[in-house]
């Protein structure tokens, strides 16, 4: 009767685990493969294949403040890989203290490669395509494809990477040196235990973050939030009320109104939230989106539950040394600070 019994609650915890993970799958959820080749397959670009030699290129570029007119502010400035991929602000700062014009944030960096659009108004379609964007920018990086141009070819190492990475005849332009930082951050992906759990470890997520994904579903986050990147994608921000910072800053989407979702990767790390940085809590990020995309009002239970889920998001980070970036040259342009 007792060994009946135990067959029974075990069979019954089985199919109940078993039945989350499905409400997952079939919710759109998908987990980053653990398989290093089947990854590949996701955040490689064949008409620009990572490499060895691009990745370190790249990340050398990425760090590199000589791409900005000041010399002062990197990729890396903004898009932090110390910390969630951000800059932790409400609205991104760059060239002489400029803070973004419109009040918008920095989105993370890490993961992008899944999203389906870059930038908050999806004007960029791929990670090489964003990299080449905020380098000249006036409030960001404030350079001119040129100027870059010239920083990198007057130093010989530079020169010297960029022939191991695309052989001897490589041309040096502007949409070369974004392609290679874009190679770079293709790399930048972050599996966490949501993913383990989704590739069948059970044991990978705990009994309160289980119900916080049984919830999340439930509410119906996953509606906006899903695939792999668990966002990237581009909706309409305020659908069922308005957002209530939507006054602070004048961005209003795209030509259509459209925002891109923010990933929930991480999402622990890269507060405040929301384009405009407003929302400086996870719990009151959850309460409005669910009031503003859902027409739900969160009970603080519920609300706990789901963050307790998003905690699962934390990724294991990929390793990044720091590069030793090449000596400057008679030749290399001077930084301007004006």
């Amino acid at each position: 009767m007792i060994k009946t019994m135990i067959i029974t609650m075990v069979g019954s915890t089985v199919i109940m685990a078993s039945s989350l993970l499905n409400e997952a799958k079939e919710a759109g959820l998908v987990a980053i493969p653990s398989d290093k080749q089947e990854l590949m397959k996701l955040i490689d670009d064949k008409r620009n294949p990572i490499t060895a030699q691009k990745t370190e290129l790249g990340k050398m570029l990425y760090f590199d403040p000589r791409l900005s007119k000041s010399g002062l502010i990197s990729c890396n400035t903004c898009h932090n890989l110390a910390t969630g991929g951000d800059d932790g602000l409400a609205a991104a700062v760059g060239h002489k203290w400029t803070a973004n014009p419109h009040h918008l944030g920095s989105p993370t960096v890490y993961n992008a490669v899944f999203f389906d659009a870059q930038f908050w108004d999806g004007r960029a379609k791929d990670v090489e395509e964003q990299a080449g964007g905020p380098i000249l920018a006036a409030p960001e990086m404030a350079n001119t494809a040129p100027n870059v141009v010239a920083v990198v070819k007057s130093m010989p190492e530079y020169v010297q990477r960029f022939e191991k990475a695309y052989g001897k005849d490589v041309k040096i332009t502007y949409k070369k040196i974004a392609d290679t930082i874009g190679n770079f951050e293709r790399t930048l992906v972050t599996p966490a235990p949501f993913d383990d759990y989704l590739n069948g470890d059970e044991n990978a997520l705990s009994k309160a973050q289980k119900a916080g994904l049984k919830k999340f579903v439930e509410v119906g986050c996953a509606t906006c939030h899903t695939g792999i990147a668990l966002g990237g994608s581009m909706n309409m921000l305020g659908i069922t009320a308005k957002y209530k910072y939507a006054d602070v800053g004048d961005f209003k989407g795209d030509s259509n109104g459209m925002v891109k979702v923010a990933t929930l990767r991480n999402i622990t790390q890269t507060a405040p939230y929301f384009h405009n940085g407003q929302v400086t809590t996870l719990k009151e990020a959850i309460k409005e989106m669910a009031r503003i995309q859902l027409g739900t009002t969160l009970s603080d239970k519920d609300t706990a539950s789901i963050e307790s889920f998003l905690g699962s998001l934390d990724g294991r980070k990929p390793t990044i040394t720091y590069p030793v970036l090449p000596t400057r040259t008679a030749q290399t342009p001077a930084q301007n600070i004006n």
